[in-house]
């Protein structure tokens, strides 16, 4: 988590689907509208669901980057 209230850091490394866009999904409804929240994943299966997840609950997918086995996701609260 950053030091900026308006936005935190998720690392969910090591967890498998669903559990990434479970617990995205749950941070993110604790925080303010517009908040900025950074996934940070290992499982592949994100890069299809953690877009899914952002059409379907309204939030904006800001940026999706794949490094090695790492994915990261950078979503607006709606």
């Amino acid at each position: 988590m950053t030091d900026n209230p308006a936005e935190s850091v998720l690392d969910v490394t090591g967890l498998l689907c669903p559990l990434p866009v479970l617990k995205a999904g749950k941070r993110l409804s604790g925080m303010v509208p517009g908040s900025l929240l950074t996934v940070i994943a290992s499982d592949p299966m994100t890069a299809i669901d953690m877009p899914h997840f952002c059409a379907e609950q309204g939030h904006t997918l800001l940026a999706q980057t794949v490094t090695d086995t790492r994915y990261s996701y950078v979503i607006r609260r709606a």
